[in-house]
């Protein structure tokens, strides 16, 4: 009998063992699996004091949250920013012997998060697009058409842009990650998503403005974004967003981003009160105060994982 129940007792404590740790022992942003935060085109971890996620990072850890911020090419195709992320997240899970990650990417980080999770699944627990040009951006669409392939104005927009995120990679003190900017224009227009699609659909509404699949291959999906472009009028990057905003002819955007092109999985809320620089709590903080803050609507996801125990 004695050695029954050490067989029983030793069984059950290998079983509460494996076991994720329920919620209320845990702080409110604690999950199970490391965040990591994918930043968008012409993004960066941190230059000097500013960050791309700006505090975000800091709000999440704050209660238990283990975040790390990925650091991709400034400006290339979704392909190759997707290779250099997956190099990133199998560091991570060897540092801190986790088996997934949870993605979360904002703007042309959302297709970047995507392409790990649907060529690696088995690392990734969940998928949450911020804003992510999920169908493509008008914006790109337009530039596209006023930069003709093959044309000297694609090379001198090239070469410009390139530079400058290169400067962006080496101020950041990232590796030396190639920029292709034209390869980025293309992955972000409508025609480009629509392939990128086509390779990697998980997630992807089949309507034009409705919710994919929650979950495919085991992976969780959600998206949201802000559908407001102008919000803060000491913000001075408001301007440039309201003029990008022309570009989508009155459907709801944030400035870069169409709401229905936002979608993907679960979509918890396509119209915040926040412009596409808002949903990193840029410009500096600078957001709508009658809205609730980015770093709320972070801390609301890492709780929503944490309750479906990812």
């Amino acid at each position: 009998m004695k050695k029954q129940f050490l067989q029983w007792l030793g069984a059950a404590l290998v079983a509460i063992a494996v076991l994720p740790v329920p919620a209320w022992a845990t702080g409110y942003t604690q999950t199970r699996y490391p965040i990591i935060l994918v930043h968008g085109l012409f993004g960066f971890d941190k230059i000097g004091p500013v960050e791309y996620f700006y505090g975000i990072p800091e709000a999440l850890r704050a209660d238990g949250a283990q975040v790390y911020v990925a650091e991709v090419s400034a400006a290339n195709s979704t392909e190759v920013r997707g290779e250099q992320l997956l190099t990133y997240v199998k560091q991570v899970l060897a540092a801190t012997g986790a088996s997934k990650v949870n993605l979360i990417g904002h703007s042309h980080g959302g297709p970047t998060i995507r392409y790990v999770a649907s060529v690696a699944p088995q690392l990734v627990a969940s998928v949450t697009s911020v804003a992510g040009p999920n169908k493509g951006a008008a914006v790109a669409d337009v530039l596209r058409g006023v930069v003709t392939p093959g044309s000297l104005s694609q090379a001198v927009l090239g070469t410009v842009v390139n530079s400058f995120t290169t400067l962006i990679e080496v101020l950041s003190g990232s590796p030396n990650d190639p920029q292709n900017s034209i390869a980025a224009l293309d992955s972000l227009t409508t025609a480009g998503m629509a392939k990128f699609n086509l390779a990697h659909p998980e997630g992807v509404p089949a309507t034009a403005c409705g919710e994919g699949a929650y979950q495919v291959g085991g992976v969780y999906y959600f998206s949201w974004s802000g559908g407001q472009p102008l919000t803060n009028f000491l913000d001075p990057s408001d301007a440039s967003m309201g003029l990008l905003s022309l570009a989508y002819g009155g459907a709801t955007n944030d400035g870069l981003v169409g709401s229905c092109s936002s979608h993907l999985g679960q979509v918890i809320r396509d119209n915040y009160g926040m412009n596409h620089l808002d949903e990193v709590n840029q410009l500096l903080g600078l957001v709508n105060i009658f809205e609730t803050n980015p770093k709320t609507v972070y801390r609301q996801q890492a709780n929503r994982l944490q309750g479906l125990g990812l």
